[in-house]
């Protein structure tokens, strides 16, 4: 019959406690892909509109990117728990691989994030007066994005009431007689644009706001990002110790003998 050595199994570096800390890893780590995949998905869902508004996709992108890295996220955990109660060496390398993977979507989107707010304030300033005085009521997803904005924080044109004054869609419909759209109103009813008197309306303009919004949420994808990231450097690390533990450390399914 075959002969297995097998290694002493003890300390801080043996199999068994690698294999308990990795569990409880493995448990933090489905956690934190959790909250990856819910802010990506609140910021897909809750934001969408606003995207709109911008002349670049990147801030979509950072979003979709935790999207899928909260979604391998949870599929890798149960890779790993698999590697770990097996003590597959093959699964394990997997699992570290996109342990990395993953670590590297993360950071990818945690800097974009950070980099980002640089450019949020002057895409704004270049693109959105744009926006309002020539594609709203002309494209539907931009004029929705544009009432909903003006609606929420409360502010009429991009960088103030005035803007409207020399729009496409004033230009295109003064039989109506309205001098803002009805979303500028500080109460909304038909036609009540009519006035842009700032008792009637918001007179404020809807840049800063957005922007603000804009940096305070990607301080958030930045941070989750790369904060989460960080976590998966501990998770390569054990995985590497219980991959060269388990080499050198080999269950027997036949007799075996102990080698001090």
């Amino acid at each position: 019959m075959a002969t297995y050595i097998r290694k002493t199994n003890e300390g801080c570096c043996s199999v068994s406690f690698l294999k308990f800390v990795l569990h409880i890893f493995n448990f933090i780590f489905f956690l934190a892909g959790c909250a990856v995949l819910g802010v990506g998905l609140w910021t897909v869902i809750d934001k969408h509109h606003y995207v709109n508004l911008l002349t670049t996709s990147t801030y979509v992108a950072t979003s979709y990117i935790l999207i899928i890295a909260g979604i391998t996220v949870l599929i890798v955990t149960v890779i790993g728990c698999i590697a770990v109660r097996q003590e597959d060496r093959c699964l394990l390398l997997i699992y570290t691989f996109l342990l990395l993977l993953i670590f590297l979507l993360e950071a990818v989107a945690g800097v974009i994030a950070y980099v980002y707010q640089e450019q949020v304030i002057s895409e704004l300033e270049i693109s959105m007066n744009g926006t309002f005085t020539s594609q709203y009521q002309f494209d539907e997803s931009r004029t929705a994005a544009i009432d909903q904005l003006q609606r929420k924080y409360k502010c009429c044109g991009a960088l103030s009431f005035e803007d409207w004054r020399y729009s496409r869609w004033l230009k295109e419909n003064h039989e109506e007689k309205r001098k803002v759209p009805d979303s500028c109103c500080k109460t909304e009813t038909l036609s009540c644009g009519i006035r842009d008197h700032p008792s009637n309306i918001n007179d404020v303009g809807c840049i800063q706001a957005l922007e603000r919004q804009l940096r305070d949420h990607l301080n958030i994808l930045g941070g989750v990002g790369l904060g989460i990231c960080l976590v998966q450097v501990f998770g390569m690390i054990l995985s590497c110790c219980l991959y060269m533990s388990i080499r050198d450390y080999i269950r027997p399914k036949k007799h075996y003998k102990y080698e001090r």
